[in-house]
């Protein structure tokens, strides 16, 4: 936690958190707004498990939405690049607002859906890493990110008490090509959570009809 609060000293999280509570009245980015709670919530939530990440790792975020854990993470691991995905246009302007005021190179926002990213040939099965947080629940996410990801390559799920969700992916991971290498539990400073992060290594390729898109994806999870 210490090397958290040493790299929470860095100027650009305050900058974001004034950006953010400037866009949020227009975009509904965030329910958090207290600073001290988005210090904690929002970027030491983001940048806690940031060693799970390899070095040099081609990262793509589904869901991106305030841009957690993605700004956070590319602050204190500018060797990471970011594509950020999301569907809503508004977000995508403050996004891309955020990460020009902050001076992040690498980021690149796409406005599209997941389902949808997850078929175009010049992103699938593309990705060192497939990263979301607080977007849907795990077995739905796995079929939105694991086409993403390149063989060998990871889908980090943050997560809050994950138990029941992990269970109920174990289908939605095998058949997507992917197995659970390790869940990480953190304790948020001040009682604010408690928190996991499922590593799932993408073992083979994804079939070609993941996914499946029509929402399927939520209505009527693997």
């Amino acid at each position: 936690m210490n090397e958290v609060n040493e790299y929470l000293k860095n100027e650009k999280f305050e900058k974001f958190r004034e950006i953010l509570t400037e866009y949020n009245e227009k975009c509904n980015l965030t329910a958090i707004t207290e600073k001290k709670e988005v210090y904690i919530k929002h970027f030491t939530d983001s940048i806690l498990p940031e060693k799970l990440f390899p070095l040099n790792s081609k990262v793509i975020e589904i869901g991106s939405g305030g841009g957690f854990p993605s700004i956070p993470l590319k602050i204190v691991r500018d060797d990471l690049s970011f594509t950020l995905v999301e569907s809503t246009g508004k977000k995508c302007t403050y996004l891309e607002e955020a990460v020009k005021e902050l001076g992040l190179e690498g980021v690149k926002v796409l406005n599209i859906r997941a389902e949808e990213g997850g078929r175009m040939q010049n992103l699938r099965e593309k990705f060192d890493v497939a990263e979301a947080r607080a977007v849907a629940s795990l077995n739905t996410l796995c079929e939105y990110c694991l086409p993403f990801v390149k063989v060998g390559g990871l889908f980090i799920a943050y997560k809050g008490d994950a138990e029941k969700e992990i269970e109920e992916s174990k289908n939605a991971i095998e058949i997507l090509g992917g197995a659970i290498e390790k869940v990480h539990s953190y304790s948020l400073p001040e009682d604010c959570g408690k928190r996991n992060v499922i590593v799932i290594k993408k073992i083979r390729k994804t079939p070609e009809k993941y996914p499946r898109g029509r929402g399927l994806e939520r209505k009527k999870p693997l």
